[in-house]
């Protein structure tokens, strides 16, 4: 079985939105890294010239090949995503081989039968 993996960087208040749409959409879970921090274009400065940097949360969400592109669409719109600048961004990257998920696929497959 072919795996991807989807990377949602977005701010901390959007995490369960966009885990709420992953799911719906076939993911069986994710990895939360919470606490991350980015830069835009430009930086952002507040009072006394220091830096602001909203917190963000990184989400890995390891999917089936076939149900990626969906899990991909629904994050994207969940977290608005394209709908203007510093709102995140989400990427999908292949995975070449990932173990220790017989039990998701089957309990994944009785769930959301393809």
């Amino acid at each position: 079985m072919q795996f991807k993996l989807i990377l949602v960087f977005v701010d901390d208040e959007k995490t369960d939105k966009v885990l709420d749409a992953a799911r719906a959409a076939g993911a069986t879970g994710a990895t939360i890294i919470s606490h991350a921090r980015g830069q835009g274009l430009k930086k952002m400065t507040g009072i006394f010239g220091l830096e602001l940097l909203n917190p963000r949360a990184v989400l890995l969400i390891l999917v089936e090949e076939r149900r990626a592109d969906a899990i991909l669409q629904a994050v994207t719109d969940a977290g608005g995503l394209d709908e203007q600048l510093d709102t995140g961004i989400a990427l999908m990257l292949d995975v070449d081989k990932a173990l220790g998920l017989t039990q998701h696929i089957e309990a994944l497959q009785k769930e959301h039968p393809l």
